[in-house]
């Protein structure tokens, strides 16, 4: 086993035992032995692109093998096993078909020489086993070349989410399959790292494309996210507790329980959900419990009812909650209910979810108060004129950028030391589940205009680039890095990846990053991207601040 894709790996460097997450060995090399069918299904697709138009069935299967493989979502071998097999099966269709019209179109049969990954296959259990050992990333022996394909796959895990979540509500883009496909197949190549280094901007571009994709496939679906207050203590009737990201899945919940006496909460990243107007109609989806996905097991066993989990973050269980525990779309864990995908034009089924809710006390309260969230682009530059006129009158000296993830890390404190201690005249700006470490904060306002201003969840970071990029037009300014606006970002896993690359492809520059670099930048990686982009890790609270104030 080697595995370090998310922050919390060992030591910075890598888990080998066993991960920090609590994936075990095995999990990690079938997860592993996916992405390496995947890299094959890439290069035939990749090829056949050329001659025709891939199917999108195969760019929405590649997306869901990332996803799966994404920190904290997928932990059942046996879904890995079906998984793996259906890879190769879509690998030999997508060969097949690729052999069948080079043969139409130039009369000859093609018989170039192809990477392992387009052509291994055993039935045999033994070598299968014995393939997913050997798929992992330390058959790169270049740590600089293995770096940059790291960072360009970690960051398509992030838009395979991000493409998927988009996907099931209809909305596709072959020209970010066709790049999936491209950058999968990169991987396998021997090429030079200003090569790869050009694919991992690349990355970054398609993730701003995707994001933008999943923006407009949320908002033409659920309406323009609103400011609205949520609540975060219970009622007395049994409730449903979803969690993940999927919209769709909360949706259809929803629907599913109305008129059942059962109220729905949300946790987590589906927080923002509050925020759009479509589900306001909805008389019991009355809040969110709890916080950040690695508080999970002492919310999980204190909210009494059952919990659907419709994408990451799943953490290992401890606790007596498993059999009220349901897994949907790419999450998976063994011993768990899991609530299978929709068939063609309909819904799922969350019969079982609702039968198990009823027979369950209401949920524990945690605290009882109200947050204010719903500050998409659209909010925020509906109060253009209000911020332009604050930041000409001094009454905003800056806006900070604290999106991204949460985690364990006892290190992240930093990022609710600096909420509390940046001066009464700065705004932050947030996404993601990074701002559990201070949206319940009272930090005020400055003339109307509330200190923390909530976009969604951590796709919506979109949403604070478009209001950099609206705000660079609406003050006049040449270049972003001109306007009073800092980047202290926190990440976690893969998804987080790619808006970091989406960040950088977009020209931010200065960007602090924490609480670690990441642990799969090679030394000469992490040093081309201080020197091209000042990309920083953090540091010193009060210094870091005072840096920032000064737009350093």
């Amino acid at each position: 086993m080697f595995c370090n894709q998310c922050q919390e790996t060992a030591k910075n460097s890598g888990c080998t035992i066993k991960g920090v997450c609590g994936k075990p060995e095995n999990t990690a090399n079938l997860q592993d032995l996916l992405i390496y069918v995947c890299e094959g299904i890439a290069i035939y697709a990749k090829k056949l692109k050329d001659i025709e138009e891939v199917d999108k069935g195969v760019g929405r299967f590649v997306c869901k093998s990332l996803f799966t493989t994404i920190t904290n979502v997928g932990w059942d071998d046996k879904r890995f096993e079906k998984w793996i097999k259906e890879a190769l099966k879509v690998r030999k269709q997508v060969k097949g078909r690729f052999l069948e019209v080079y043969r139409e179109k130039y009369g000859k049969e093609f018989n170039e020489p192809l990477d392992d990954a387009a052509i291994w296959y055993s039935e045999n259990e033994k070598e299968f086993y014995e393939k997913a050992k050997e798929a992992g990333w330390l058959r790169i022996e270049n740590e600089d070349i293995r770096s940059l394909k790291q960072t360009i796959t970690y960051g398509l895990k992030g838009i395979c989410a991000y493409a998927d979540h988009a996907a099931m509500l209809g909305y596709e883009d072959s020209d970010i399959y066709n790049f999936i496909f491209e950058a999968l197949a990169a991987v396998t190549e021997d090429l030079p790292a200003d090569e790869l280094l050009n694919l991992v901007l690349k990355t970054g571009e398609y993730g701003v494309k995707t994001m933008a994709l999943l923006d407009k496939a949320n908002t033409s679906t659920y309406g323009e996210p609103e400011i609205t207050e949520v609540y975060l203590g219970v009622k007395n009737n049994p409730g449903i507790l979803i969690s993940g990201h999927d919209l769709k899945d909360l949706e259809e919940l929803l629907e599913q329980t109305k008129g059942t006496g059962i109220d729905v909460y949300t946790h987590g990243e589906m927080l923002p959900a509050h925020y759009y107007p479509a589900f306001k109609k909805y008389d019991h989806f009355v809040g969110n419990y709890g916080s950040s996905w690695w508080h999970q097991n002492k919310e999980f066993e204190s909210f009494n009812g059952p919990i659907v989990m419709t994408t990451n973050c799943l953490i290992p269980v401890r606790g007596n909650y498993l059999d009220r525990l349901f897994t949907t779309g790419v999450v998976n864990y063994p011993g768990v209910v899991h609530i299978e995908d929709r068939p063609k034009g309909g819904t799922k089924d969350f019969s079982k979810v609702i039968e198990r809710a009823k027979s369950c006390p209401p949920p524990t309260p945690l605290e009882d108060k109200k947050i204010v969230g719903g500050f998409a682009r659209n909010q925020v530059l509906a109060l253009a004129d209000k911020i332009v006129d604050a930041v000409k009158s001094g009454a905003i000296k800056r806006f900070v950028v604290m999106a991204g993830c949460d985690g364990r890390q006892k290190k992240r404190e930093y990022y609710t030391e600096v909420a509390k201690n940046l001066p009464k005249d700065t705004v932050i700006l947030t996404a993601g589940c990074a701002k559990y470490r201070y949206n319940k904060l009272d930090l005020g306002d400055i003339g109307g205009i509330p200190r923390i201003l909530d976009a969604g969840q951590c796709n919506d970071s979109y949403s604070l680039a478009v209001i950099a990029l609206k705000l660079k037009e609406v003050f006049g300014v040449d270049d972003i890095n001109d306007l009073p606006i800092s980047f202290d970002i926190s990440w976690y896993e893969q998804k987080a990846v790619t808006v970091l690359l989406a960040l950088l492809y977009l020209g931010f520059k200065g960007i602090r990053l924490g609480p670690t670099l990441p642990g799969f930048f090679s030394p000469n990686v992490a040093k081309t991207l201080v020197e091209q982009f000042d990309l920083k890790p953090i540091g010193d609270v009060k210094e870091d601040i005072d840096a920032m104030m000064q737009g350093k």
